[in-house]
């Protein structure tokens, strides 16, 4: 068995000296060297001097922007130390055995990835996108407690490290040993990473006897307390320092979604503090908080899925902020359904501590209380849905521009409705308890905090790049990076979402060999997403030194569609004063919610849908009968070939009371086809997608086919039945073209005339 804490201690300390090499030689590359070719000692001492100042003002900043920064460059090393517990996680699980690491080193992987992310990454990383935007968003000078909100980010790295000090331990004991004997050093040998999992269950972390877990639950209590502060400065901060020009009904919607977040985090995280805290009492002090005797281990699930499943949307809601906010930016749209994307997220915020228990179906809950925690975990997907919707709905005939973050926004909305909708089935009971301990969870789960969560942080780093460097990274390396990130998130989680299915249960490191060509695809889709993610590292730290300057006051070219938000004003007042740049402006502007091209409605967008049905109902009645007989030639062939039984028809004149005839149902449906489904066409035709007739006339046949399917299925197996599908299709897409190009023509043969009259 390999050595985890020499192999990990060796790969982050390899990783953070080519980070410094990178950043030191991309440095040394633009400075002018001396005139000599020589480096003197007053530079020497003119750089240690400059070192000094610059340290001491990082450690005392109070700068909203300078503790963004912060919060995001811990946020990324920690989330690159958790990312590399999960690299050795897939790496174990390439083969069958645990023959790379010991189990017990599985577990402990296992338990310090989860944690790391959950709690050291993805909130520092949105926390300081909130400090470093939310105030130039909202108009405010700086957050309302700037020596607060520096104290809450300075109590994150001695959390972490007491959360992560075991892996420090060991790595100090391995060096320690080849000098001291084993005696000397027992503390080293005794402590060592936690492995009683992310969740810390009772009553195992109650009783192993790792010293190490004491210091990881002091160092989450003191993350608790950093996350509680921070939430509090950010609810301060959005309630009281808008200008005066920022109401509740205009403000920026990713100030919203940090709002719902703090008030979550002001919740949830003072009840985990609370009962890690009677954890730690059980532990050392011989309380009975989650002993059989006192309050049994149930009640830490109670207490830690109290604050679990809120901390989900603590962790999401931002994101979706991000997404809610890039969007538009890059399809020309305003967002679609402000109002209801701002009420769907304080929808969720309350519904968030009502489904807390539905991660507990498998224990011993009342049946009668799961099935109420099960209601209300199916309704939570209801403001999901209606996020999703509008964000599909703000592309809809958008002005789209392949960026990179575009890219990420277009597949975090495709890995986050499979992520969504897999949940949705996991919160019916029967099928909870059937997949609950099964890899559907781990994919269902990470579709979601990797398809979406870090997905737009890295998105709104290219995006707002610009506007905290001055300079570009480079784009198509951006553009490949974020492709490469979208299609090692569906390999890895699409294929455990399939293992879980099957039946493979998580959290162990043994597993049947069968699914072993499985884990294997698995791992090779995250060593592409940690590929993408080391792509994204250097493409930001080079671009820092080697970047294009930018040249603009307006990067994004916002002002053409009038989404030049408040970030980007400041951004060009100091350009404006820094480089006396002149301020840019468009060649054209257009409102934001008007595309360049408009839909190709039936009247141009003019008039209701009874007076659209009213003015065309001959025209397309009229294409409709052409449709018609376009379609009775592939259905006719269908029933020749034998694969559509014509008997079928003999329901539809069924159904309307007259005799229940082949001859009669067949005639009953050219009726049909010629009045009822072009009525329906016009009805529903501004609400159908594509830009020109025809095209909207082949997605309503290829709906209407689909009832038609159905209808007329008789039992067909095998080549019989593909061939029917394939002719209905076919048949129903010539009845589309019949009808719409019919149509298009009699109308512009009208118009036409009604010009020539004027």
């Amino acid at each position: 068995m390999l050595n985890r804490a020499v192999i990990e201690g060796s790969a982050l300390a390899l990783l953070a000296i080519g980070i410094l090499a990178l950043w030191f030689h991309a440095r040394h590359s633009v400075r002018p060297e001396s005139d000599g070719g020589y480096t003197t000692r007053e530079e020497i001492r003119f750089e240690i001097d400059r070192l000094q100042s610059e340290v001491y003002r990082w450690l005392t900043t109070t700068n909203h922007r300078d503790i963004g920064m912060l919060y995001i460059v811990f946020g990324t090393v920690a989330g690159l130390w958790g990312g590399m517990d999960a690299m050795m996680l897939r790496t174990e699980l390439v083969t069958a055995q645990a023959d790379i690491w010991t189990p017990e080193t599985y577990n402990a992987l296992f338990t310090t990835h989860g944690l790391t992310m959950l709690i050291f990454f993805v909130l520092p990383v949105f926390f300081g996108i909130g400090n470093y935007m939310l105030p130039l968003l909202i108009g405010a000078d700086d957050m309302a407690f700037p020596r607060v909100n520096a104290i809450g980010f300075w109590l994150l790295p001695p959390a972490l490290l007491m959360v992560r000090m075991g892996l420090l331990v060991q790595v100090g004991g391995q060096i320690l040993s080849l000098f001291l004997p084993q005696d000397a050093i027992q503390f080293f040998l005794t402590v060592r990473e936690v492995s009683v999992g992310w969740t810390l269950y009772a009553p195992l972390s109650v009783q192993q006897p790792n010293p190490q877990i004491d210091l990881l639950i002091l160092g989450l209590h003191l993350s608790g307390i950093a996350t509680t502060v921070g939430a509090i400065n950010f609810i301060v901060t959005i309630v009281y320092e808008r200008t005066e020009s920022v109401t509740w009904a205009n403000l920026d919607i990713f100030s919203w979604n940090m709002l719902v977040t703090s008030g979550l985090a002001l919740f949830a995280f003072p009840l985990l503090g609370s009962a890690l805290v009677m954890l730690l009492l059980d532990r050392n002090l011989g309380t009975t908080f989650f002993a059989t005797e006192g309050g049994g281990p149930i009640l830490w699930q109670h207490l830690f899925w109290f604050w679990g499943h809120p901390e989900v949307y603590i962790l999401f809601l931002p994101a979706a902020g991000l997404m809610s906010t890039l969007l538009p930016k890059f399809v020309g749209r305003k967002l679609f359904g402000y109002q209801f994307i701002v009420y769907s997220t304080m929808g969720m915020g309350v519904l968030s501590f009502g489904v807390w228990a539905h991660h507990m179906f498998v224990s011993g809950v009342d049946p009668r209380l799961k099935a109420s925690f099960m209601a209300i975990s199916i309704a939570i997907a209801v403001p999901s849905a209606i996020k999703t919707f509008n964000w599909i709905t703000t592309m809809w005939d958008g002005d789209i521009r392949l960026s990179a973050p575009f890219i990420l926004c277009a597949g975090s909305i495709g890995t986050f409705i499979i992520g969504g909708v897999t949940g949705v089935f996991l919160a019916v009971i029967p099928i909870d308890v059937l997949y609950h301990g099964t890899y559907y969870v781990v994919g269902h789960f990470h579709l979601i905090v990797v398809g979406i969560i870090p997905f737009m942080m890295i998105a709104a780093s290219y995006y707002w790049y610009p506007l905290i460097t001055g300079r570009w990274y480079d784009t198509r390396m951006a553009k490949f990076q974020a492709a490469l990130l979208i299609f090692g998130s569906f390999v890895t989680f699409m294929t455990l979402l399939v293992i879980g299915g099957l039946g493979l249960p998580r959290r162990q490191a043994i597993y049947p060999v069968e699914y072993q060509f499985a884990q294997q695809i698995a791992t090779v889709g995250a060593y592409v997403i940690g590929l993408s993610a080391l792509l994204w590292l250097y493409n930001m730290l080079v671009s820092y030194w080697k970047g294009d300057v930018v040249q603009t006051t307006d990067p994004w070219d916002l002002k053409a569609t009038n989404q030049f938000t408040r970030e980007w004003q400041w951004f060009e007042e100091r350009m404006v004063e820094k480089y006396d740049l002149e301020p840019s402006e468009p060649e054209s502007t257009r409102r934001s919610y008007a595309p360049d091209l408009q839909p190709i409605g039936l009247l141009g967008g003019v008039g209701t849908v009874a007076e659209n049905v009213y003015r065309n109902a001959w025209m397309a009645a009229a294409g409709g009968i052409v449709g018609t007989l376009l379609m009775t030639g592939g259905l006719g062939t269908a029933a020749y070939v034998g694969v559509l039984d014509p008997a079928s028809f003999s329901e539809i004149a069924e159904l309307v009371g007259l005799p229940a005839t082949p001859l009669v149902g067949a005639l009953l449906f050219l009726v049909g086809g010629a009045v009822t489904w072009p009525l329906l066409f016009l009805a529903f035709s501004e609400y159908l997608p594509g830009r020109l007739m025809f095209e909207t006339g082949l997605v309503f046949a290829t709906l209407i086919s689909t009832g038609f399917v159905i209808a007329f299925y008789t039992g067909q197996q095998g080549l019989a039945f593909v061939g029917y599908l394939g002719f209905v299709l076919v048949a129903h897409w010539a009845y589309g073209l019949g009808l719409t190009v019919t149509f298009q023509y009699l109308r512009s043969r009208r118009r036409n005339a009604h010009e020539m009259e004027a």
